[in-house]
């Protein structure tokens, strides 16, 4: 199955698939409103201001997996979003990322590329309070991105606490907007 062909639903309630995003650069992205990566919205959004015309989409995907850090409903999510980061690129409804619960489109993300491209000291911080996931595939925490292809591949994952303007994840989106 091709990662376009996967149900996904908006944050607006509306059943879809990634099949409009067929052909652009994808990063996606497991979020939260009440992370101390949160401010991390900013970075994304304008990212997606400054790229969208060129083929990149910033996807959003809230998840409360970590320590019950995205509370809220739909609705809520997009309020904090709208009114506290003018977050303007498609959110999606809350979905799980690891476990029995795991969203299909994060079993296929994960699959393809089953470890992330190092960070700075989330990991260590993590371990200490005994927060790290049961494996080391698993997603660790809010904010962790995945790159997409314009084909659909699956072309990096990268740790929470590296941002989009990180020389690594920024050097790989524009290699991945050029191709």
């Amino acid at each position: 199955m091709s990662i376009y062909d996967i149900e996904v639903k908006t944050l607006q309630g509306d059943q879809t698939t990634l099949a409009a995003y067929r052909g652009k650069v994808l990063l996606v992205v497991n979020v939260a409103s009440k992370c101390g990566l949160t401010p991390q919205y900013e970075g994304l959004e304008a990212l997606y201001k400054a790229e969208e015309a060129k083929g990149l989409e910033v996807l959003g995907f809230p998840c409360n997996q970590f320590l019950g850090q995205e509370p809220g409903s739909e609705e809520e999510i997009q309020q904090f979003c709208s009114l506290t980061y003018d977050v303007t690129f498609p959110m999606f409804a809350k979905i799980e990322v690891n476990g029995a619960g795991r969203h299909p489109l994060y079993q296929q993300l994960i699959a393809a590329q089953p470890k992330a491209v190092a960070g700075g000291a989330l990991k260590e911080k993590l371990a200490a309070k005994d927060l790290l996931p049961a494996n080391d595939s698993d997603i660790m925490w809010n904010f962790e991105k995945f790159l997409i292809g314009k084909d659909g591949t699956v072309l990096a994952r990268f740790a929470p606490d590296l941002q989009v303007s990180d020389e690594v994840v920024a050097d790989a989106i524009q290699r991945a907007l050029q191709a």
